[in-house]
């Protein structure tokens, strides 16, 4: 068994016990942490598995997806963003191709069909936000825009983060820095500082579970397909997923629907500002942003993964995947079967994150699936 580090406050030994058992043997070769916040404090903080502590750096990739939705839910809350207004009132280019028509809340809710780029999108192209939203202004949808839902696994953030720039002036990256990130203190960065460098952890190869190879096998990914399109398999050469958080450009530009690196420890306390009550601070998010945000806007099969699933605006509903959650739970997954949320309901908040990751991962490794029912259980028992 791996050694596990770290702490846990009385009445979360359970979650210990279960990090033990599944996290940490089973990212034994890549190392893992997991943090808890309840009700604003850090109840666990632990890590286990090789060359990862407490402090280690990771890149998270879609994680950066529910900063994303944060500043987007704030500008919404006040105002400044009208979930039903089209894009292209912001963006003129983006009306181009029938896109005129697509709204911001049908882009949060991944229902826009402009997934990708035909012919791909370069590796350049993929580290910068502005370079994607350029590329995509003139891009045709590869559905009729709201007529289904798709993850837009690779341009969400950029399309979003256009829109915010278009509306204010700022990136969604200085809007996170300067109102969230810088003044609660919180370990995860939207455009890593030189100076943190030492402590990121590459990631290491995908290392598909047998289970991932035989699906794999018998469901090879057609590169005509949406799912190649929408993770950029049909460019030359096609995305490298490893490549991408081992990138310097990546993290010091920090292109929203990937480019995060953080501890589970910082995202944890993102989400923990948005359960309730943090540092005598009220929650970021009003109880109506809330509710609006965490609402189901898309559910059914995904048009790219062929999978079911659910969207909320920017977040994902994560009662829909984790039944021991609220219905107000939101948060994100990312590819190294990361997780992260936000439960108000309960005012936990909670951060999984893993350095090695197999290409399945992305809606969360299986181990969150016995972690988060024992952090919910021990917080039950701790009010």
């Amino acid at each position: 068994m791996t050694d596990v580090h770290g702490t846990v406050e009385p009445g979360f030994e359970s979650v210990r016990e279960v990090f033990a058992e599944v996290a940490a043997n089973e990212a034994r070769d890549g190392g893992a942490q997991l943090a808890v916040h309840h009700r604003g404090r850090l109840v666990v903080d632990l890590w286990g598995g090789d060359g990862v502590d407490g402090d280690s750096l990771l890149g998270l990739y879609s994680s950066s997806k529910g900063v994303m939705a944060l500043i987007t839910a704030l500008l919404v809350q006040e105002g400044v963003l009208d979930l039903d207004r089209e894009v292209s009132s912001w963006w003129p280019e983006f009306a181009a191709e029938g896109k005129e028509r697509i709204t911001l809340r049908q882009l949060l809710a991944h229902r826009s069909g402009v997934i990708g780029a035909d012919g791909g999108l370069s590796a350049e192209e993929l580290a910068d936000d502005r370079l994607i939203a350029a590329r995509l202004a003139g891009q045709r949808p590869y559905w009729e825009p709201d007529t289904g839902h798709g993850y837009h696994a690779l341009v969400v953030g950029a399309l979003v983060g256009e829109v915010v720039l278009r509306a204010t002036g700022r990136t969604v990256q200085e809007l996170y820095e300067e109102r969230v990130r810088a003044p609660y203190g919180i370990d995860y960065h939207l455009g890593l500082p030189e100076a943190l460098e030492p402590r990121f952890r590459t990631a290491l190869p995908l290392l598909p579970t047998p289970a991932e190879q035989a699906f794999l096998a018998a469901n090879p990914i057609a590169p005509d397909s949406l799912m190649a399109v929408a993770f950029n398999f049909h460019a030359d050469p096609p995305f490298d997923m490893v490549g991408y958080a081992n990138s310097r450009e990546v993290r010091e530009r920090a292109p929203l629907s990937g480019g995060g690196v953080g501890t589970a420890r910082g995202l944890s306390r993102m989400y923990a500002a948005i359960a309730g009550e943090l540092d005598g601070r009220p929650p970021l998010l009003a109880p109506d942003t809330l509710a609006e945000v965490a609402r189901i806007h898309s559910a059914g099969k995904d048009l790219v993964t062929g999978q079911e699933n659910a969207f909320g605006l920017g977040f994902v509903p994560l009662a829909t995947r984790y039944p021991s959650l609220s219905p107000a739970a939101v948060g994100h997954s990312g590819a190294p079967g990361s997780q992260a949320f936000a439960d108000p309901a309960t005012g936990l908040a909670y951060s999984y994150a893993r350095r090695r990751f197999g290409f399945m991962a992305g809606p969360g490794a299986a181990e969150n699936g016995r972690l988060i029912p024992a952090v919910v259980e021990a917080a039950a028992k701790a009010a």
